[in-house]
């Protein structure tokens, strides 16, 4: 019961910073979706930099790893919202900003988790 507290409260503050970010960002059909695109970035980056400095303290399996990869990142990012972004673009017919937002999201992504681990790495 605890271990799904932690989580609980951690998805909360995610989907709550998400959700504030795209206060700012607001999304419009047919045009980049400039907060989900951020949140997703930054929660790589978040993700990949937690879980070095998890993993080479030994807090892979503990409550601070669940609060903030599972909890946190898990609920502050979001497949869900990119994937209905991604139909929506369709609809409206806007195809090049739908492939520049699937390539940059994938790559960059990836390319976040790498620099949150290196990140990780220079602060251990």
């Amino acid at each position: 019961m605890k271990q799904f507290l932690i989580i609980f409260i951690g998805g909360g503050l995610g989907s709550s910073l998400r959700y504030i970010i795209g206060k700012f960002l607001p999304y419009s059909k047919g045009e980049f979706p400039l907060s989900t695109f951020t949140v997703n970035l930054v929660g790589c980056l978040l993700i990949g930099f937690f879980f070095q400095i998890f993993s080479k303290t030994d807090l892979l399996k503990s409550d601070l790893s669940l609060f903030f990869i599972i909890g946190f990142c898990g609920a502050f990012t979001t497949f869900s919202t990119f994937s209905f972004e991604n139909l929506d673009l369709i609809k409206e017919n806007s195809f090049i900003i739908l492939l520049s937002y699937n390539f940059a999201s994938i790559f960059l992504g990836v390319t976040m988790v790498y620099l949150g681990i290196l990140l990780g790495k220079f602060v251990i």
